[in-house]
């Protein structure tokens, strides 16, 4: 699959230049767009690029003008829901050689007659224009109108699909006289007589859904008897109507002697044995269309055989279904909600069904059923280890096309049910990019509207996990003098998801109820408030410290409780900026006690929290003294008392906090509790640690230590111990790549 492999250079290439184009371009007077090297591009690459732009809906009235001239030379465009005007229209693409031209869903403000007319300003195009796209568009702005497809002589396939298009109109295509392939699905036509006119070289016809025909069935079918050479014929409709020209044309046996396709679907009363009898009549068919009939259940209609069906008996006719229905929104959702029902019990990854389920999923964004189906197959999907056989890029399409869904239906109870149980993947909010700040913010908006219990938990589990990943992204943002529209509004939904949590832990505690959701939300603002400045003062400011406070008197048996709350006031206590908002009598007494827990974690937080707010001297402490003197040598005495930790009780994401610690020399409690961390963690996991602590330049701080003349026995006991622990690392492991060669000895 192209998704388990990374994009091409092109494609890359031809992303950047699409959404950056300005850096590439000068204006012209009118404001439009030209690129600055005047070199041509091949012939395949200026279509690529046209499509990309297309795809990134970066098509307007100024960006085109990029194909105006000869730099870009098109044959096969792509100008899908593109947002031009007729005279943007003739300059950019009508001097082209083009064969090929997609305009679906074009903007209003160019019809169908503009197009065309555009496009026979040129002989070339008039004569060699072979396909030509105008799904979704306006005919005419004029009534009466002059009709125009007979001017595009050599057209051989034309789709005009979702338009107000007559019998007239149909007449006029039908005297095309090289068209092979038409398709008029959902059409104002009324009568198809016209298409005899073009029965000796009309090769496939498709007429899903042709709501305003008024034929019978025996008219439609004298019609259809005398295009002896069709290939293709789609009849297939998704409204249910009761017409019984589907039966009645499988009953024909001197009718269609080439055909090799047959789409059916959406018609009632089809049964098996008649579909069979007409295969057998027609060896030549290759496929057959039997979703929402009620056949495609015996063995030769399987799929499995040289005959393909799309249906909904299993999941290789399903597969059908949605490679060739992802246009219609009906027939998506058919096809999901049998899938759903197949892969309750699947225990094999299925990336190829995934990709099938993402196409439908980003094809109809604003049709809830489609998506209710969709969000639903891709837990199934997606559930316990079949995620881990994804790969990481349809992963991140997928998780990007339900958070869409979540922001287009907040109300719809169920789907976001089926969002958050997809997003509750390890292996999605761990290994996939996604925008997580989008993402917290939608599951706390959730949360804020909605009490099920069940799904609150899930949801805060899901915050946890994000809190975790986003810190990177804030701390980066945080890095740049100037923050964009979009990373100032990530920063605000920062703000807004730490107000949210903590109303959770309020509500918990004013219940008196430890349960999975107080747990998860603990750990969710512990790890957003890690190495966040900013985050940590949201926190003080919406009376974070008062809670937490609250949470430790409530629960004062909760060992796992104290332990969160410790390590979030950790945090708060690293950013010297904080340090008055600590200076709280009550506070402080509460940690000295925690101080002498006998849970090795929950002191070891109270230490920390004590080591960083006595750091920066008498100056900065407002509360005596004494009281300072006091929880110094309580400090000291508590770590030498600890006992060795059997695992590791925390992670870090860097060292640099314990630096400004280990400068400590009149402090040697201070000190003490940072080398006993950083020795705490470099011996349970030395292959992280002592390559962190090498590559962020902590040898140099350690060597002080141990040189120094007044340092403290304890503390100058437990260096030595990292620096051999370091030595032993480097031995057996190697430099960190890129770190200079660690002068031990």
């Amino acid at each position: 699959m192209e998704e388990s492999s990374p994009k091409s250079l092109l494609d890359i290439c031809l992303h950047y230049l699409s959404t950056h184009l300005e850096k590439f371009c000068w204006e012209r007077q009118d404001g439009t767009y030209c690129l600055q090297d005047a070199a041509m591009f091949p012939q395949e690459v200026a279509d690529r690029l046209l499509q990309t732009m297309a795809i990134q809906r970066q098509l307007n009235e100024v960006t085109v003008g990029i194909f105006r001239g000869g730099q870009l030379r098109l044959k096969r465009a792509c100008i899908r829901k593109a947002k031009i005007s007729a005279v943007a229209f003739l300059r950019a693409f009508c001097h082209h050689k083009l064969v090929e031209l997609d305009a679906t869903g074009v903007n209003a403000d160019i019809t169908i007659t503009d197009i065309i007319s555009g496009l026979s300003s040129s002989k070339w195009i008039r004569e060699n224009l072979q396909c030509l796209v105008l799904n979704s568009l306006t005919l005419s702005l004029e009534d009466p109108y002059e009709r125009c497809f007979s001017q595009l002589s050599g057209l051989r396939i034309l789709s005009i699909t979702n338009v107000l298009f007559y019998n007239e109109d149909l007449a006029d295509v039908a005297s095309l006289p090289r068209l092979e392939s038409l398709d008029i699905s959902n059409t104002s036509v009324t009568d198809i007589s016209a298409l005899v006119a073009c029965k000796e070289r009309l090769k496939s016809l498709t007429m899903h859904h042709l709501k305003c025909l008024k034929m019978t069935t025996t008219q439609m079918l004298e019609v259809i008897r005398e295009l002896v050479h069709l290939n293709h014929l789609d009849i297939s409709d998704d409204k249910q109507f009761t017409s019984d020209i589907a039966c009645r044309l499988l009953e024909q046996k001197d009718i269609l002697p080439n055909l090799i396709s047959l789409d059916i679907s959406g018609r009632k009363h089809v049964a098996d044995k008649a579909v069979e009898a007409f295969i057998e009549q027609r060896p030549r068919m290759q496929f057959v269309g039997l979703l929402a009939t009620e056949a495609g259940y015996s063995e030769l209609l399987s799929g499995e055989g040289p005959v393909k069906v799309s249906g909904e008996a299993n999941q290789t006719q399903i597969a059908e279904a949605l490679r060739r229905y992802s246009e219609r929104s009906f027939f998506v959702r058919e096809a999901l909600f049998h899938l759903f029902s197949l892969t309750h019990v699947m225990d094999k990854a299925s990336p190829e069904m995934l990709k099938l389920v993402v196409i439908g999923m980003r094809n109809h964004p604003t049709n809830l059923p489609v998506q209710l189906a969709a969000s639903a197959c891709v837990f199934n999907l997606t559930k316990q280890d079949l995620a881990a056989g994804m790969p990481v890029k349809l992963l991140a399409d997928v998780t990007h096309l339900l958070l869409e869904a979540m922001k287009q239906f907040p109300n719809h109870q169920q789907l976001q049910k089926n969002c958050l149980l997809s997003l509750c993947s390890d292996r999605i909010l761990q290994d996939v990019p996604f925008n997580r700040f989008d993402a917290a913010k939608l599951v706390m908006q959730w949360l804020c509207n909605h009490e099920d219990q069940n799904m609150q938990r899930m949801a805060v589990a899901i915050i946890s996990i994000l809190a975790a990943k986003m810190y990177t992204s804030v701390l980066l943002l945080r890095r740049n003098r100037e923050l964009s529209t979009e990373q100032t509004a990530q920063l605000g939904a920062e703000l807004f998801i730490v107000r949210q949590l903590l109303q959770i832990v309020r509500q918990k505690t004013n219940q008196s109820l430890v349960d999975t959701t107080l747990k998860f939300t603990l750990s969710a603002l512990w790890n957003l408030t890690d190495e966040s400045p900013t985050t940590c003062r949201h926190f003080i400011e919406n009376q974070g410290l008062e809670l937490f406070m609250k949470v430790l008197e409530s629960f004062p048996s909760e060992s796992s409780i104290q332990q969160k709350v410790l390590g979030l006031l950790n945090n708060i206590a690293e950013v010297k900026e904080l340090h008055s908002e600590l200076m709280w009598k009550e506070f402080i007494d509460h940690i000295s006690k925690l101080l002498h827990s006998v849970e090795v974690e929950v002191s070891y937080f109270a230490a920390g929290i004590i080591a960083h707010l006595v750091s920066r001297g008498e100056e900065t402490w407002t509360l005596g003294s004494s009281v300072r003197d006091d929880l110094l040598e309580q400090l000291h005495s508590a770590i030498l008392s600890w006992p060795t930790p059997d695992c590791e009780m925390v992670a870090y994401r860097s060292f640099n906090p314990f630096f400004p610690l280990l400068e400590c020399f009149s402090t040697p409690g201070v000190q003490l509790w940072a080398v006993w961390a950083m020795q705490h963690v470099c011996s349970k996991n030395p292959v992280r640690y002592c390559n962190m602590l090498i590559e962020e330049g902590g040898l140099e701080k350690l060597h002080n230590i141990r040189d120094h003349e007044r340092a403290d026995p304890d503390v100058l006991r437990i260096t030595v111990a990292i620096l051999d622990n370091l030595e032993r690392h480097v031995i057996r492991h190697g430099n960190p790549q890129g770190a200079e060669p660690p002068p031990i000895k």
